[in-house]
């Protein structure tokens, strides 16, 4: 088997199993009681049980494999999930009060509140809007389209930046990728075709060797040479200074919003929903403008 031929498994591999990750419960519990950011669970407790035997672990830096669940991290699981249920009766009231009146949405079931909020980007008067993704996600994949078509008729008043999501060297690859077409101003243009190019083609578009950052940017280069990107300019755009510093700010707003899966929107600092929490991909689209609609009147 040659090794593109591996590259290609892999990433078809990692497509239809890694779209989400999940640290220890270890670690998960400190870095709760450390950051204190998110109040409440993202689901209701029906849904907890469930939710947790369909997330996906997160690749490790050693080679994509899944993070270890030790026999001495259940202990610390079972105390988590004891303190979301009891963390779910305590907050009921404070979440109805929340929701507008007339809302279809209700907080701690169809989103989450960010406690404290989190400072953004988006400059005064607008709400800012981030999606977590990854090009190897088969859900970020069938978003997409509707994504697409949601930003052409958003209100003027939303801010929306994609952040790409770097947990492993697999995912840090086409990270880097998407940010070195954006500085070359050509990411509005090939976003699209990169994400065809992995779920269609079956390219995934890293090498075989995770963490080979230059036989990555080779592979990447044959594909972009389809579109006219040149290698010289592409290289000069992947080793750059705004790459890397984007790179870091996306690793930065991944930990500070705790990310776990994608695709994932934060709406303004405040609030986090997913497909699972709004009930469906078209009804998430919905509740982010709702949930943007709401700040901007604030």
């Amino acid at each position: 088997m040659s090794g593109r031929t591996l590259a290609i498994l892999l990433g078809v591999s990692l497509a239809l199993a890694a779209c989400g990750q999940r640290h220890s419960d270890a670690s998960r519990e400190t870095g709760t009681a450390a950051t204190g950011r998110i109040a409440g669970p993202r689901q209701a407790p029906a849904d907890q049980a469930a939710s947790e035997a369909a997330k996906l672990t997160r690749p490790s830096e050693e080679g994509g494999g899944k993070a270890d669940d030790s026999a001495g991290d259940s202990g610390a699981h079972n105390s988590i999930l004891a303190a979301v249920a009891s963390t779910v009766g305590a907050t009921a009231a404070t979440a109805a009060a929340a929701t507008p009146a007339g809302s279809p949405w209700q907080e701690g079931v169809n989103y989450t509140r960010i406690v404290p909020a989190q400072p953004t980007a988006a400059p005064a008067g607008q709400v800012e809007v981030l999606e977590f993704f990854w090009y190897g996600c088969p859900h970020c994949y069938a978003i997409e389209p509707m994504v697409t078509s949601w930003l052409k008729s958003k209100p003027s008043y939303i801010t929306f930046t994609r952040v790409p999501v770097v947990w492993s060297d697999v995912h840090r690859a086409t990270a880097r990728l998407y940010y070195a077409l954006q500085s070359m101003g050509k990411i509005d243009q090939l976003n699209g075709e990169i994400f065809k190019e992995i779920h269609v083609t079956g390219d995934p578009l890293i090498a075989s060797d995770p963490g080979n950052v230059a036989a990555d940017e080779h592979v990447q280069e044959v594909f972009l040479r389809r579109f006219g990107v040149t290698d010289d300019a592409f290289d000069k755009a992947y080793h750059s200074f705004d790459v890397e510093s984007a790179l870091q700010r996306a690793d930065e707003l991944g930990q500070r919003y705790r990310i776990e899966g994608v695709p994932t929107f934060v709406v303004n600092g405040k609030y986090v929903a997913d497909v699972a929490s709004a009930k469906g991909p078209d009804r998430l689209l919905l509740l982010i403008s709702d949930l943007a609609a709401q700040e901007h009147k604030h």
